[in-house]
């Protein structure tokens, strides 16, 4: 008895693992006129089958509670109904998984993307999704469903399934099987014991969106549409003003009398390099206002650089600053951008934009990308080069969360050395993270509650002194700009209200020797987000920045000021002159520093704003 439950469980099991490998290849061989048009080769198509096996598994692993706690009553006693649930259960769910399959291979031809709430939406009229469909294709796809489902299910019963017969049952096999199975399932639906939670980026592997895709599972990928996007299936939930009122208030502060730009850059055409900071708050800086003697270094390279002292995060996750920085999109409240492949793959990109420049572009990351399914966002920002944890070599040392910055920092600077110039590199740190566990002494003998956050950010800044001191040495250098940002603040110190907007303010530093002498040195006041860089980069290069319309130039004298920033389900927004940060559920303000002359247009500003962006995160 107990051998043939654990046998019966495992061929359940992989059963799932099979059938979803056919769903993929019935995909793949629908669409083989696109492959072949793409030119795809067939060692990188078989890539689709090995990076699809993680979410697989893990899907599995949710599919088998069921048969568990079936084959946890067959273990105890022996009701002649078990057999018939778990058929059925599997039934539906082949069907189901066979329905996603069959409108996946209906939409992509059309959309590029998987199936997600969006298309669900669609679904509930079923005539408007005939007629927007050619004939045979409908019943083409119609004669695929029932086919995919008869033929797994008829090798379900016939090869997999499992009868158990009448035994005696033994408590003791029960209990442990109680008791040890669901632990298996739970770590088997993270994708093992790590930190992170597995997600969609555990399958892209490849620059051809349809194997991505393709190797994504269904079932997994439309849970996280459905649970990031459920508050808002029927209405932006952030809806203050009519959609032509919040558009046109958005139009007016974004609108500039006059398309110009203060050049501070000797050279037209520099190599660029963004440093992306993890949680650097403003008040790690002292002249941004916080305590002397926690960033030496970045102190030091303000003398050759401009930094921006009203800069805001508009985010407080990275998966966020990294929409903001390489897309120039706002973060907005209940969920992230990044997650949803559907929603990132509209956004307009800065290295692709650069690349068409001429550019070669690359991107390193000492920890893991499957964060916040950033490494299927970097992907699809067509860096030339990538480089997470995993892809350095193992001799690196590392922490809990990855390779200490002084690492990374080293191996991008050998790199460059090799990179086709111009280049576009970025690389974001990881060691001023949780658990700060970087490999350097604990100097700062003061920080209280954030103690260990200030000491992970001197040795961050210790390495960035290292960092430059060898770069200066490079012959690429002196045509180099340099940008080094925050991807989000974090608490300081100061513990100031995670809605103020010094809880928010982050630094932000434009560095390097084709800076133009007048200004090295330099605080730049315009208020603005990071999210305003696209923008403002391209405009220093010459070149259009009408892709990024939520991204404004801070150095052109006309753009107006203003800085915006979400909470949790809210809010924040920042003139020179007035400030709130307001709480939508609540109907609640944190903070409300307006003069009452102009506070009902300030606020509908910031309304109209978050509508703006939320609505814009939806899309029709």
């Amino acid at each position: 008895m107990a051998k043939k439950i654990i046998l019966s469980l495992l061929r359940q099991l992989f059963f799932w693992i099979v059938f979803f490998d056919f769903i993929r290849l019935v995909f793949l061989i629908y669409h083989l006129r696109l492959i072949l048009i793409e030119k795809i080769g067939f060692f990188e198509i078989l890539g689709v089958f090995w990076y699809s096996f993680p979410l697989d598994f893990a899907t599995t692993c949710y599919i088998l509670i069921i048969p568990f706690l079936l084959l946890l009553l067959q273990s105890i006693s022996n009701f002649p109904w078990i057999h018939i649930v778990n058929k059925i259960y599997t039934a539906l769910l082949v069907f189901l998984y066979s329905l996603t399959g069959a409108i996946e291979m209906g939409i992509y031809s059309e959309w590029k993307t998987k199936l997600t709430y969006k298309v669900i939406k669609y679904l509930s009229h079923p005539s408007e999704i005939f007629n927007s469909s050619e004939t045979l294709t409908f019943i083409l796809l119609v004669v695929l469903l029932i086919l995919m489902f008869l033929t797994s299910f008829y090798a379900y019963i016939r090869l997999f399934f499992l009868e158990i017969l009448p035994e005696k049952r033994k408590l003791f096999f029960s209990l442990l099987f109680f008791i040890l199975t669901p632990l298996l399932l739970v770590v088997g639906m993270r994708g093992g014991i790590r930190q992170i939670p597995i997600n969609q980026s555990e399958s892209y592997y490849s620059k051809k969106n349809i194997l991505n895709l393709a190797a994504v599972n269904n079932f997994f990928n439309l849970y996280i549409s459905i649970f990031e996007n459920l508050p808002n299936f029927s209405r932006n939930p952030y809806i203050f003003m009519s959609h032509d009122d919040a558009e046109k208030i958005i139009k007016e502060i974004y609108n500039v009398p006059k398309d110009t730009t203060i050049s501070i850059l000797k050279i037209p055409k520099p190599n660029i390099v963004i440093l992306i900071l993890e949680s650097w708050s403003a008040d790690l800086l002292e002249d941004l206002g916080g305590e002397p003697g926690i960033t030496p270094q970045v102190k030091h390279l303000l003398q050759n650089g401009i930094l921006f002292d009203r800069v805001y995060a508009s985010g407080s996750r990275s998966e966020q600053g990294m929409a903001s920085i390489f897309s120039g999109f706002p973060a907005h409240p209940i969920s992230s951008i990044t997650v949803q492949p559907d929603k990132f793959v509209k956004l307009p990109s800065l290295p692709q934009r650069l690349q068409k420049d001429g550019y070669s572009t690359s991107f390193y990351f000492g920890g893991q990308l499957i964060y916040g399914n950033m490494k299927s966002y970097m992907i699809f920002n067509n860096f030339d080069k990538i480089m997470e944890g995993a892809d350095f070599p193992v001799s690196i040392p590392r922490g809990k969360l990855g390779i200490h910055d002084q690492y990374t920092l080293e191996y991008q600077l050998k790199d460059l050395k090799k990179q086709k110039r111009p280049f576009f590199s970025a690389l974001f740190t990881v060691s001023t993270h949780s658990p700060w566990d970087q490999p350097y002494p604990k100097f700062l003998k003061w920080g209280d509650n954030e103690h260990d956050y200030i000491n992970s950010a001197f040795y961050t800044d210790h390495c960035l002194g290292e960092y430059f001191e060898k770069a200066r040495k490079e012959d690429w250098f002196r045509s180099t700009l340099f940008i080094i940002v925050a991807d989000h603040s974090h608490n300081s110190y100061r513990n100031w209200h995670p809605q103020s907007r010094e809880y928010h303010k982050i630094p932000m530093i434009f560095y390097g020797d084709v800076i133009k002498d007048a200004y090295k040195g330099k605080k730049w006041h315009k208020l603005g987000n990071h999210h305003d860089i696209a923008a403002t980069l391209l405009a220093q290069l010459g070149l259009k920045h009408n892709d990024f319309p939520w991204s404004k130039d801070l150095f052109n004298p006309f753009s107006h000021e203003f800085a915006y920033y979400s909470t949790e389900d809210g809010v924040g927004w920042i003139r020179p002159d007035a400030y709130f940060s307001f709480d939508v559920t609540a109907n609640y303000f944190y903070f409300n520093q307006m003069n009452q002359s102009f506070q009902d247009s300030i606020f509908r500003e910031g309304k109209a704003y978050l509508q703006g962006v939320f609505e814009n995160y939806m899309g029709d």
